[in-house]
């Protein structure tokens, strides 16, 4: 009886369907370790528009609107201008692709130091002390031996990459020079090889089968199109007469004239004997099926049917809405929990770079792909300065909140949703008069 409730718990069994048993047809049914080489890879993107923007799509909206800086005015100046010098924004769209393509690429820190095996020390990185940034993949850096120290900041990871240049001159990198863009997340060195955590694999990998089935049911549904419409003549004596080349010969030059005539006035002209037909072959539910096959590629590659066919959504009621902000949110997710991270040590560079100096009150954020209208960004200002206006008469009598307190952190929500441009540096440099005024009148208030 024990034996008989472990198969009822376990797993479905049914005698009848055969379904759960050796004879059930997914009972050979297993995955296999998949195979794609770089050859494949870039024979897809180049030859194929589905995996081209399935790399593309979020590599760019990733880049797309950006980031901006929490600084002084003249310090965001000061790094928006050194991001165009370097090209930094072009760098990480570049970078990001390649690394979605081929499971992993780098932006090498170029800071003008002698010696790149040496770590980088961003305090050293004085105002122009970026050079250059310079897109490897990993086809060129070659991962060294990994760190199994567990109290080593590269525990895990790489000790050294080894670039092959010119001339088959090797030259080793340290890792805090590298800013490093993954690809897909590949399993622990123990399931996918030594060295495996270098570098991840390329997003193709899992939408692969997808993908081809998708372009096999558009290439088939092409072929089919050609041949939607069939003339069927049947001829006497046609087979007896075919191995006679004379008789090939003149039945050739016959039909050719023949749909020369019907091309020209749309008359065929036929002998008495001879029977003509037409065949369409039907073609209704066939963008229905190459839609089902998409619509599994845009689940596989996570990306929504209306940004990677670029149509409008389907359906009456139909807007779209969710599925875009649902992937907004997870490319919002890979810059807060990729991008930031890998980019955290150039930033540092960035800004000694470009300001000469290290400001703690210097940060950045990424910039909201869903961009507001005019009338909503107005709508929600006068909504919050409405709310506060109200808290601030409820607190004239009974302070439930204090008024410094409340005014603090209406200063803040303005400023972190850019309703007022400038509003941060404007109410600092008040605050200072402020207390200048102060001093002059009362020192001791100080």
């Amino acid at each position: 009886m024990g034996q008989v409730f472990s198969m009822v718990r376990d797993g479905l069994v049914s005698l009848a369907s055969r379904m759960g048993t050796d004879r059930d047809k997914a009972a050979s049914v297993f995955y296999t370790q998949p195979i794609l080489t770089d050859e494949q890879i870039i024979a897809a993107y180049r030859g194929s528009w589905l995996p081209r923007k399935i790399i593309d799509i979020p590599a760019l909206d990733s880049c797309r609107k950006w980031r901006n800086w929490q600084a002084a005015s003249d310090q965001i100046g000061s790094l928006d201008a050194e991001e165009r010098r370097l090209n930094l924004r072009g760098k990480v769209l570049e970078v990001s692709t390649k690394a979605r393509l081929f499971g992993g690429a780098a932006l090498f820190i170029g800071s003008g130091d002698v010696d790149p095996a040496l770590p980088l020390e961003m305090e050293r990185v004085g105002k122009g002390g970026l050079k250059h940034l310079t897109v490897l993949t990993r086809r060129q850096l070659a991962a060294g031996d990994i760190e199994s120290d567990p109290t080593s900041e590269w525990y895990g990871k790489p000790k050294f990459y080894t670039l092959t240049g010119a001339n088959g001159l090797q030259v080793t990198i340290h890792p805090s020079r590298l800013v490093i863009f993954k690809g897909a997340m590949t399993p622990n060195e123990e399931f996918g090889g030594v060295g495996n955590q270098a570098w991840g694999e390329s997003v193709l990998t899992a939408t692969f089968d997808a993908i081809k089935n998708a372009d096999s049911t558009a290439a088939n549904i092409a072929s089919l199109v050609f041949e939607a419409k069939i003339d069927i003549i049947k001829v006497p004596q046609f087979s007896a007469n075919i191995g006679n080349q004379a008789y090939e010969d003149a039945v050739l030059r016959r039909y050719v004239l023949a749909n020369t005539i019907k091309g020209v006035n749309g008359t065929l002209i036929l002998d008495a004997e001879e029977e003509y037909d037409s065949k369409s072959a039907p073609l209704s539910g066939l963008t229905d099926i190459l839609m089902a096959f998409l619509q599994i590629v845009a689940g596989a590659a996570d990306i929504p049917v209306t940004r990677l066919l670029g149509q409008s959504p389907a359906g009456m009621n139909a807007t779209g809405t969710a599925d875009m902000k649902n992937y907004h949110d997870r490319i919002q997710a890979i810059q807060e929990l990729d991008y930031t991270p890998a980019m955290s040590r150039l930033d540092e560079c960035l800004i000694r770079s470009a300001t000469g100096s290290r400001d703690p009150a210097i940060y950045s954020t990424w910039a909201p792909l869903e961009q507001m209208s005019e009338k909503e960004r107005a709508d929600i200002f006068k909504t919050k300065a409405e709310a506060a206006r109200a808290l601030f008469g409820s607190t004239q009598g009974e302070e439930i909140i204090p008024r410094q307190a409340l005014a603090k952190a209406l200063l803040n929500t303005f400023v972190e949703d850019g309703s007022l441009p400038g509003l941060e540096t404007a109410a600092k440099a008040s605050s200072q008069s402020d207390e200048v005024e102060q001093f002059e009148t009362d020192p001791r208030a100080t």
